[in-house]
C-alpha cells in the first residue's frame, strides 16, 4: 500500500466490501465512468468510504460518499491523504 490510493486499491475495495469484481486498468483507461457502470451504488460507496476512514484512522470529507467516478473519488481521497486536512 502506498500513501496513494490507487485504482487497483479501489477495485480490492470494490470486491471485499460491496463484491463487485472490476478490472482495475478497465477503470483507469475509463476515469471517468460513473461507478453506477461498475455496479456500486451509494451504500457500496459508504462502505469504501469507511472501510478507508478505518485503515487511516482518520475521517475523509463528508462528501466523499457522494463521488460519481473513480477519478472524482481517487482525487478526493488521495487529495485528504496528502494534506490530511
Amino acid at each position: 500500500m502506498t500513501d496513494r490510493l490507487t485504482y487497483a486499491e479501489l477495485a480490492a475495495l470494490m470486491k471485499n466490501g460491496a463484491g463487485i469484481t472490476v478490472d482495475p486498468s478497465e477503470m483507469e483507461s475509463r476515469p471517468g465512468s460513473a461507478f453506477e457502470e461498475y455496479g456500486l451504488d451509494s451504500l457500496g460507496l459508504l462502505g469504501i468510504v469507511a472501510a478507508l476512514e478505518n485503515r487511516y484512522g482518520r475521517p475523509l470529507p463528508a462528501d466523499a460518499d457522494r463521488c460519481r467516478t473513480p477519478a472524482e473519488f481517487l482525487d478526493l481521497v488521495n487529495s485528504n491523504l496528502v494534506t490530511g486536512v
